[in-house]
């Protein structure tokens, strides 16, 4: 749906350049989630919800749907704030996995207008475009960067180069750990870190290409209850695993 929604939506619009250059002056993401405000977004979010209506799904979804269509401007927009605070409560989950979905293509578009080469780090843990936590990070096989690990983030999907056996998180080097669950692959490992107390997965892409940062977190859910027996709290952010 994401996907095929895209083709003849408004240009997405980005902050002002005075704003963009004063976020790059003190070291903040050019995206300011607390000042999102754009009439593109809601008809992204129109267009989304058709689309999605056209698929079959379960009935807690399709009820989940009916919800979002029903709901009002004001309602819209407090479904939206609480995705980008990463604050969704889990009762309110199924409806606010649509608005998130519409989120992430909005903030791909305008991520993709950015000038790359303007972005500055703006500390651990956090996406130089959006400011979003990573929702996982990976170990690449691209040409020229074979063994480079990126965080991923799972708002705007901008990927970031990072050090490695170094917590996304927190930026500590010590007591990094790896968990993976028994018998599988190898391919998906939980980054445990002793510092935050806190893990991310990290995807060996280089291994398997078709992982995704995203999807590939929701997957492998079966690796967050592992690790959580350990103590560890997840420290990423998907929308799409929000209440387990």
């Amino acid at each position: 749906v994401q996907h095929g929604i895209q083709d003849g939506l408004s240009d997405p619009d980005l902050p002002e350049t005075e704003l963009r250059e004063r976020a790059h002056a003190f070291g903040m993401p050019p995206l300011d989630r607390d000042r999102f405000a754009s009439a593109a977004f809601f008809e992204t979010l129109d267009r989304l919800v058709l689309a999605a209506s056209a698929i079959e799904k379960p009935r807690a979804a399709a009820d989940a749907l009916d919800r979002l269509k029903l709901a009002t401007p004001a309602e819209r927009d407090a479904m939206v704030r609480n995705v980008l605070a990463d604050a969704i409560a889990a009762d309110a989950l199924a409806e606010h996995v649509y608005v998130a979905a519409a989120l992430q293509l909005h903030f791909a578009r305008l991520a993709a207008c950015l000038d790359a080469s303007t972005l500055v780090p703006v500390g651990d843990g956090a996406c130089p475009v959006c400011g979003g936590p990573p929702v996982s990070s990976m170990i690449v096989g691209w040409h020229g960067s074979h063994g480079a690990r990126f965080c991923a983030c799972s708002l705007c999907g901008t990927l970031w180069n990072y050090v490695r056996i170094k917590c996304t998180l927190c930026g500590s080097t010590k007591g990094i750990g790896y968990v993976e669950v028994e018998g599988g692959p190898g391919t998906v490992k939980a980054e445990t870190c002793d510092s935050c107390g806190c893990y991310v997965k990290i995807l060996h892409q280089h291994k398997d290409p078709n992982l995704d940062p995203v999807a590939d977190d929701v997957a492998t859910l079966g690796l967050d209850l592992l690790v959580r027996e350990s103590g560890y709290r997840r420290g990423s952010f998907n929308p799409f695993l929000v209440g387990y």
